[in-house]
């Protein structure tokens, strides 16, 4: 597929968090990560605002696991508390996915360099990514480095089918959309021969409105050439 990445995260545990459980302040990880969480790891990898990431399959390699721990969540309000979590034990995923520029944004036409921005993805993925990878949550670490998509044995080649019932599939953003408003996505993925294939976002049919939002401009009130830095640092320099 045309500007596609394939890399493989990892990490000790993960933590792609079902909001039902965040209620009473206890967490229970999704046994699958969702579509957002993935495109979250990949932005973390590179993530320029002229582009969208797609994420089109996940394949799960090790067993799907689960460790509760005794957690102290801060407490404002001088409490006490301890809650109750459940991660992901040994999560390893590889996934296949890439970019398309975001038609919603005109006013970054000028960035929509396919090559420059497919080089530099596979250059940051093969550096581990830009920013720290997250498993669903800051405590999961997580790492990342280039593979080939369906190589090596995962846990689940031979089970034909497996169904993890209703869940998130992601949010959707205004500078996305073009609609001025947050919006959360619900699914029900299905995994097969241990591959999780991702309809698109605009391809949910369940979709619910969170709030209103507007995106973010870029503009010369929050934009600097890199010329005009450089020849600024220059004649502070010289001065």
């Amino acid at each position: 597929m045309r500007n596609s990445i394939e890399f493989e995260v990892y990490g000790d545990y993960a933590l792609f968090t079902d909001p039902l459980t965040k209620l009473g302040g206890e967490k229970l990880s999704y046994q699958i990560p969702t579509y957002q969480a993935m495109k979250g790891i990949l932005e973390s990898v590179y993530w320029k605002p002229t582009l969208i990431m797609i994420v089109d399959e996940v394949r799960v390699m090790n067993a799907i696991r689960m460790e509760s721990k005794g957690i102290r969540p801060i407490d404002y309000s001088g409490g006490n508390t301890l809650a109750n979590y459940t991660y992901l034990k040994q999560p390893r995923y590889q996934v296949k996915a890439h970019f398309e520029f975001n038609m919603n944004r005109p006013d970054l036409a000028d960035d929509r360099n396919e090559n420059k921005h497919h080089n530099m993805l596979k250059r940051a993925v093969k550096a581990g990514g830009r920013r720290d990878i997250f498993l669903g949550t800051r405590e999961c670490q997580g790492y990342v480095e280039p593979c080939v998509f369906g190589e090596g044995k995962g846990f689940y080649d031979e089970v034909e089918e497996l169904h993890f019932g209703h869940m998130v599939h992601g949010i959707n953003y205004p500078d996305e959309t073009g609609r001025n408003q947050m919006e959360i996505r619900l699914w029900n993925p299905v995994m097969r021969s241990g591959i999780i294939q991702f309809i698109r976002p605009e391809q949910c049919t369940q979709v619910r409105k969170v709030s209103d939002m507007l995106p973010k401009t870029f503009n010369s009130s929050n934009v600097e050439f890199v010329d005009r830095l450089l020849a600024q640092i220059g004649e502070e320099g010289n001065g």
